[in-house]
This record gives C-alpha cells, structure tokens and sequence, in this order.
C-alpha cells in the first residue's frame, strides 16, 4: 500500500525542500571545504579572562565541516569560573580522546564557520551551573576512544545535550540542526527534556518526538528535526534550523 499522497508531500516541504535550500546555500558559501587551512580564530565574543573576573558559561554552534555543514552543527561548551584566568572550552570529537579540552580557542571559528551563541551566563547564575556541569562532564559515560559517532550519536550534540541536562535552569534548547542531540546518552528511550518542561521520546537517535514548553515541538527522521517553537514563535527545519524569533 502506497502512504498517502499528502503525507509525502508534507516530508518533501519539511524535510527535502528545507534540505535542499541549504546544500545550495552551502555550495554558494563554500566556507570550510579546506580542513587543515581552514580560519578557526576569535570571532571576538569573549574578552580576555583576566579582564573578565565574572563566572562564565557559553554555549556555541557552528556548521560542522564539509558537505556535513549542510545538514548538521558542531556545538561545544566554554566555562570560567569567577576570578579564573582562562576559559576552558570542551568538545566532543571523532579524533583522540572524545572528551577535547582547550583543543581550540573558546569562540573560534570551526574551520572556517562563525558560530551562534546558543546559550550565555554570566555572574552568579554561571557560578551555579559550573560545578554541576563539570560533574556531568566526568561523569559521561561515552568517554573512550572509539565511543564517537557521527551519526545518529553519540556524537559533539550529544555530549553537549547531555551536559545541559544537568542545569535545568538553562532556558534554551540545542539548534534542530543539532543531530545527534537526541541520542540516548543515558540509555532512557524517554525521559524529561534537559529543561524538565516536557518530554522526549526517542528510539535510538533514528527517530523521536519532543514536546516541552522550552523545546516546543519537535519531530525528528533519521537524526533531522522539524517542528515549531511556540513560546517564541519560530519554525524549527532540517538544514535551515530556526525561522522566527531568535531562541
């Protein structure tokens, strides 16, 4: 039995269309095609730490390389608690040791990409998140050589949504170009969402379905997310991620 016709337009118009406009996008760029010369300097975000004596936590995203860049970000996390004089960045990569830290300057640029700042603390309320999200950083379990996968996890999106669960005040969730950000870490197929407003279902990394206050409505095929964010009204698409209001 053919799925009905309306049904397969619906998946071209969220999923393939949404697809397509960014592999042209990315083509019409072609930033980062270059791995070893790619620019990965300051975007000038953070200032210097000695000059900044105030707890920090950043979140960033950027357009992970090559043809990946279509579709997917890398993300990664910088701290620096109060009086400290450097910031500690920490990524999750295919290469080494998956846990990366200070393997590249805190607000770079990944291969050629200037990231998005997902989520920002300062003060106090960075002084409280620090030490919950260090813990969560030892504690994660996919930490050996060979655990990293890009697809559909657990990957830099994992690590990093995994790390977030353990600050539920952080009042911001993942970009949908984020895959991987619904992969299992803990091996819960549902569960809370990191903000604890909703929850997620998943089946592995292939599939799922969020629905929370914080996250709003998301569906996810094979790692790509489609949905809508209500509480700030935006559309969430596969390759483009957010149209509408800045999360």
């Amino acid at each position: 039995m053919m799925p009905p016709k309306p049904a397969l337009s619906l998946l071209a118009l969220l999923y393939l269309f949404p697809l397509s406009v960014s592999a042209g996008l990315h083509q019409y760029t072609g930033v980062g095609a270059g791995w070893w010369s790619s620019d990965r300097s300051s975007i000038g975000h953070l200032p210097p730490a000695a000059e900044h004596p105030a707890a920090v936590v950043r979140v960033f995203a950027a357009p992970t390389v090559r043809w990946r860049g279509v579709f997917a970000v890398h993300s990664w996390i910088v701290v620096k608690p109060e009086g400290a004089g450097a910031y500690t960045r920490y990524d999750y990569t295919a290469w080494g040791d998956p846990i990366r830290v200070n393997g590249f300057v805190p607000d770079g640029r990944w291969f050629g990409r200037a990231p998005e700042v997902v989520f920002a603390a300062d003060g106090d309320a960075a002084t409280a998140m620090i030490p919950r999200m260090r813990a969560a950083i030892d504690a994660y379990p996919w930490r050996n050589p060979g655990d990293y996968r890009a697809w559909p996890g657990p990957n830099s999106n994992t690590f990093v949504a995994a790390v977030l669960d353990a600050a539920p005040e952080v009042d911001v969730t993942l970009p949908p170009t984020a895959i991987g950000k619904d992969f299992p870490y803990d091996g819960h197929w549902l569960r809370r969402t990191a903000s604890g407003t909703g929850l997620r279902l998943t089946l592995g990394g292939y599939a799922g379905l969020t629905v929370g206050w914080v996250e709003g409505i998301e569906l996810s095929i094979l790692g790509a997310v489609a949905g809508v964010d209500v509480r700030r009204p935006a559309l969430k698409l596969p390759g483009l991620g957010r149209l509408g209001l800045p999360a």
